[in-house]
């Protein structure tokens, strides 16, 4: 596994590599949601690369950026184990100048859910996936469907700028409890990881009720509530794929989607019907 730490000769190492090349954009602390994406990469393309960088654009004045999960050497060697070919690992010198332009999230679904309380979040996430993406130029780039309007979003300003790469949709990796893996569940106590297991427990029972033919909106959500009840909830909303409200869940067209504080770890997690 070669590690790369500045753009161009990233860039200069692959511009004569004629076969597929799958790309993971992640910001470290790599766990088994990571792996997956490596899995999948792997099977699909003849080079895989990695990309480490906690990006701060995308990170408000008071979250948690200097805190952020950061365990570079253990990722570096759960890299070279899932056969990544390319792990590259900049500083944010090496990705951001002075007077930068920016990608604009868009103004309603970069503004709703996540992006409501974030304001500005889905900018830097697109700005530093337009970057990377630019810089490797991979056939295929694969993000977790746990994530799901940065997914939507980055799907989005593909299909908006014309740009020839596949956005992969992953399935989200559980824990044996139910709990999505995410690098900020090492920020919980016992009692907060206890209490997070609503989360998975109120999107099981959600699909529980459409499977039994519960369509209805507001029933779906008035349940999911109580069983989330009490957590600090963000919000708890069912949209369709397209991140547009709507009144009666609409089958394989359909996300109910989770937000929560559990202490001071803000926990995101979703369905797909």
């Amino acid at each position: 596994m070669k590690i790369i730490s500045t753009p161009l000769e990233l860039k200069d190492e692959l511009k004569h590599i004629n076969k597929s090349i799958g790309f993971i954009p992640t910001m470290g602390a790599l766990h088994e949601g990571h792996l997956e994406l490596i899995k999948n990469a792997r099977k699909g393309n003849d080079i895989v690369v990695v990309s480490i960088f906690v990006n701060p654009t995308q990170f408000l004045q008071d979250e948690d950026l200097d805190r952020y999960p950061r365990r570079d050497e253990a990722d570096k060697k759960i890299c070279e184990l899932a056969g990544v070919d390319i792990l590259f690992f900049p500083s944010s010198s090496d990705i951001y100048g002075d007077d930068e332009i920016k990608i604009e999230a868009p103004n309603v679904r970069g503004y709703i859910l996540e992006g409501a309380t974030r304001p500005g979040h889905f900018s830097g996430v697109l700005t530093i996936v337009m970057k990377l993406l630019n810089i490797v130029n991979p056939t295929r780039a694969y993000f977790g469907k746990k994530d799901a309007q940065q997914l939507h979003l980055i799907s989005l300003m593909v299909q908006q700028y014309f740009m020839s790469v596949e956005i992969v949709p992953i399935d989200t990796i559980r824990d044996s409890d139910g709990l999505a893996q995410s690098s900020r569940n090492i920020y919980l106590s016992a009692q907060e990881r206890q209490e997070a297991l609503k989360i998975p427990s109120s999107l099981y029972e959600a699909a529980k009720m459409v499977s039994s033919g519960t369509i209805d909106v507001k029933k779906i959500r008035s349940k999911m509530l109580d069983i989330l009840n009490p957590l600090e909830i963000s919000y708890v909303e069912i949209l369709n794929h397209n991140f547009e409200i709507i009144q009666e869940v609409e089958m394989k067209n359909t996300i109910i989607l989770v937000e929560v504080i559990s202490g001071e770890t803000r926990l995101l997690d979703n369905i797909w019907l």
